[in-house]
């Protein structure tokens, strides 16, 4: 038994990585990548792209070998016995391609062939919304339906554990809707899910743990709640007065940065809330100045995000291209401890 194998871990984890390395070349796209899913909760890699996702969800299911590293899946031994892992998992990659003119009805057929167990084409079609485009070729299916059928035929095989690799990339809004709510739906029906994106909004609403990785590790882990908790992320303050204010006053106040300032109102950031709070109410009552509205707005994802990595996730809509040769090896910043 590998040593990786006889580290400690949680005996209900569906997926149970250790210390996951894989290069390309001289290029280190996951570096001692450790994580664990538990049985029935959905948990997101979330990162920009060239971060590592793709690679990471590719090594786990056996689509590449890594260098180094231990994997367990539903129980088995992902690296010793593929074969058996491969039978509890089903997968949907960042686009489902195939033949141009087989149909869902076929598509499924063939892909159900493959396992010991399966399901028949016609409830997943139904469950999947494609009962009228059963057999329509598949070069005529939209985008979002191309996308449906890819979580159909990862169905097929009655799967304990699913893995999604951003699978709303390129959906218009409406189909990544409805994407959405199947896949919280596949939670709601005791379904275990590890989903790779790029999109903020996705992990947090999705979601129960999330993994942040950058170059290759993981640098924070927990729930959206938990990550925010931990930030330093700056805390925004908005408030409108019905007297005119000083930007001198409030500059004053503890913890105070960005502050823009107008006669009667005034934004600004803190990374003391509470204390930068009690200063301000104080500061108004010596300067008899009536407090008309205020705003605390607390850090969000993407603040955390953004403080963890250095990069804005603004332009999520380009497909995973793991480890560009041209980003920087830096040591990794912390929200919530990990094991990397």
């Amino acid at each position: 038994m590998s040593r990786e194998a006889q580290l400690p871990h949680n005996t209900s984890a569906q997926v149970v990585v250790r210390d996951l390395q894989k290069h390309y070349g001289g290029i280190q796209a996951a570096r001692g990548v450790s994580l664990e899913v538990e049985q029935g909760e959905t948990f997101g890699l979330l990162g920009p792209n060239g971060a590592g996702k793709t690679t990471t969800l590719e090594c786990i299911i056996g689509l590449r070998e890594p260098d180094e590293g231990y994997i367990e899946v539903c129980g088995v031994d992902a690296r010793r016995r593929p074969r058996d892992a491969k039978q509890k998992i089903g997968a949907v990659l960042q686009t489902t391609a195939l033949q141009d003119k087989i149909t869902p009805h076929e598509a499924l057929q063939l892909f159900g062939s493959l396992y010991r167990g399966r399901i028949e084409p016609g409830p997943l079609l139904e469950q999947f919304g494609l009962t009228g485009k059963a057999d329509a070729a598949f070069d005529t299916l939209s985008r979002g339906q191309q996308q449906r059928l890819g979580l159909a035929l990862a169905f097929v095989n009655k799967p304990e554990l699913l893995f999604l690799d951003e699978p709303t990339t390129g959906l218009d809004p409406q189909s990544r809707r409805e994407l959405h709510t199947m896949i919280a739906r596949m939670k709601q029906d005791g379904h275990t899910v590890l989903l790779t994106t790029h999109y903020i909004d996705e992990a947090e609403q999705l979601c129960d743990r999330l993994a942040i990785i950058d170059h290759g590790r993981i640098i924070a882990e927990g729930t959206p709640r938990e990550l925010i908790a931990h930030s330093t992320a700056a805390t925004s303050i908005a408030l409108e007065t019905v007297q005119a204010i000083e930007a001198t006053w409030l500059e004053q106040l503890s913890g105070v940065h960005d502050l823009t300032c107008e006669p009667t109102r005034a934004r600004f950031r803190s990374t003391d809330i509470a204390r930068t709070l009690a200063e301000l109410m104080e500061l108004l009552n010596a300067r008899q100045v009536e407090l008309a509205a205020l705003h605390v707005q607390k850090a969000t994802l993407e603040d955390v995000f953004l403080e963890l990595t250095g990069t804005s996730l603004d332009n999520p809509g380009e497909p995973e291209t793991d480890a560009s040769p041209s980003a920087p090896s830096r040591p990794p910043r912390r929200g919530v401890p990990t094991e990397n």
